[in-house]
């Protein structure tokens, strides 16, 4: 790809982003519309805004490169990503939206009464989020590499400063339109090359690839790489669905855009129209993996595969028009790093503004807004420091470790949390300490890419297996262990969680009938 179309694609919808979140800016003047657009967000603008920050980089960029690299076994990313919305739908959108809080941090500690748990939460809200954002600017890195023959470290700056500008000035409110924008942008930037490149491949004669086995892959090196032995690929299969499945309900980005909707049902719908709009995308990323085992079998060997997207309507259509296809690519990957960035910084500087930086007396004299512009600074700055240490880990790998946590740490606190009222603060702790210890000790391993051979290096790649199960195991001895440490107010919480906002409503005009005579 010419670095001239590269860099106006960049540009333009770097612009774009800027120019839309400055039409949000003038709706947001309260500390609740920073936090949760003041909680009017409506299903349709709500579920395109939430499909927006979810298809990071791993979605746009690492689900082609490991279907290139790896198969058709690797689907199962984008399976478990799109599955864990149906997840979300049936255990927890409603109830957590009903439970009125601004983040999980709030959740947790008006469910549980105590102020440790919601300090333990909001430590992990911040863990999640950053470990989730440094994937988001090695891809920006690697994308403006690409198509622009820019240095690495220029991506993820430019993704930040970005998102900087967007979050200071209008947060959440001016995020929702930005991240709604760059949803379409997104399926739009796959759509339209997919076409010209199925078209390619049809004339060419709708070849399938060579050198590909009988079970889908490339052999040695899906055993080397993903899982050696066929008892550890298929522990390795089950983890993957288990993080993804469950994960999706831990991550702070996602579960604070349920706390925008006006009520309970306008979530549920919300879930919904989300599942449709994952499944039309997460149709078109395979496709350009398996176009790339025929025209770009060289990717996976230089260890590039996650460029796949942006490389192939270069070499499969010739002349003025691969280059425009490439550039369209190039703009989709990068709306995609700019609106999961977003979402990810109003989450952390929603977790640090109220329960660090908010506590300082000096910031609170300023408002709750100034200490939120404080945090989104330091929650952008510490990942995009910590960057370098991803360096040798896969977008798509690196986003779902960050699943496996948030699996491991904040589904078990939220599920017991809505359905079990025999849950203790003490439980929730360990719970989420165990998981957050084991898992975080295999994330730290697979980011220093240290090696291990057999089923060491399975368990510490994909943990989630065992560390979810250990997470709800400790949860629940704990709190069994703990009987006196049931919150007094569990049967008022439980009851507000789980009654419809209509019945809610028709029972406050009885009672009103009643008193009135």
């Amino acid at each position: 790809m010419s670095p001239v179309y590269g860099a106006v694609a960049v540009a333009l919808v770097s612009i774009a982003t800027l120019a839309i979140g400055a039409y949000g800016w003038r709706f947001s003047r309260t500390t609740s519309d920073f936090f949760v657009a003041s909680r009017s967000v409506r299903p349709a603008l709500n579920a395109s805004a939430i499909g927006g920050e979810y298809l990071s980089a791993a979605s746009f960029l690492g689900v082609a490169g490991l279907v290139l690299a790896f198969g058709a076994d690797m689907l199962w990313y984008p399976v478990g990503w799109t599955a864990g919305y149906l997840v979300l739908l049936v255990l927890v959108a409603a109830p957590l939206r009903r439970s009125g809080a601004y983040t999980l941090a709030d959740f947790a500690e008006s469910r549980l009464e105590s102020e440790t748990v919601r300090r333990v939460s909001s430590l992990l809200v911040v863990a999640v989020g950053w470990l989730y954002l440094i994937p988001q600017f090695q891809g920006a890195g690697l994308a403006l590499g690409v198509v622009a023959d820019a240095p690495t470290w220029s991506g993820g700056l430019l993704v930040a400063a970005v998102v900087l500008v967007n979050v200071l000035f209008g947060g959440m409110r001016s995020i929702t339109f930005v991240q709604a924008f760059q949803y379409w942008l997104k399926l739009t930037a796959l759509l339209v090359p997919v076409f010209f490149l199925l078209s390619v491949w049809w004339g060419d004669g709708a070849t399938g690839p060579a050198g590909i086995d009988a079970a889908g892959t490339t052999g040695e090196a899906w055993r080397e790489v993903v899982a050696p032995g066929g008892a550890t690929g298929l522990y390795t299969t089950y983890s993957i669905i288990v993080a993804t499945f469950l994960g999706t309900m831990g991550l702070p980005h996602v579960v604070v855009r349920f706390y925008t909707n006006p009520d309970g049902r306008a979530a549920r719908r919300t879930t919904l129209v989300v599942l449709a709009l994952l499944g039309l995308f997460y149709v078109l990323p395979p496709v350009y993996g398996a176009l790339g085992r025929l025209y770009a079998p060289d990717l996976v060997g230089a260890g590039t595969s996650d460029t796949v997207v942006l490389e192939l309507p270069g070499r499969m259509v010739e002349g003025l028009l691969g280059e425009l296809l490439s550039a369209l690519t190039a703009a989709g990957a990068f709306a995609a790093f700019l609106s999961t960035s977003s979402g990810l910084t109003i989450a952390v500087a929603g977790a640090l503004s109220q329960d660090v930086l908010g506590r300082s007396e000096r910031l609170r004299r300023r408002g709750g807004v100034r200490s939120f512009q404080v945090a989104a600074v330091v929650a952008v700055l510490v990942p995009l420091a910590l960057t370098v240490l991803s360096e040798g880990v896969g977008v798509a790998r690196a986003v779902g470790l960050a699943f496996a946590f948030a699996a491991s740490t904040f589904c078990p606190l939220i599920v017991l949390g809505i359905w079990w009222r025999r849950l203790t603060d003490v439980g929730a702790v360990a719970g989420m300490v165990v998981g957050g210890l084991l898992c975080g000790g295999a994330v730290i391993d697979s980011l220093l890419a240290t090696e291990h051979d057999g089923w060491l290096g399975a368990l510490l790649a994909q943990p989630a297996a065992w560390t979810v199960p250990a997470a709800f195991l400790t949860m629940v001895v704990g709190s069994l262990l703990t009987p006196g440490r049931v919150p007094a107010g569990v049967d008022t919480t439980m009851v507000r969680l789980h009654t419809p906002e209509s019945v809610a409503l028709d029972r406050g005009r009885v009672v009103r009938r009643l008193v009135d005579g």
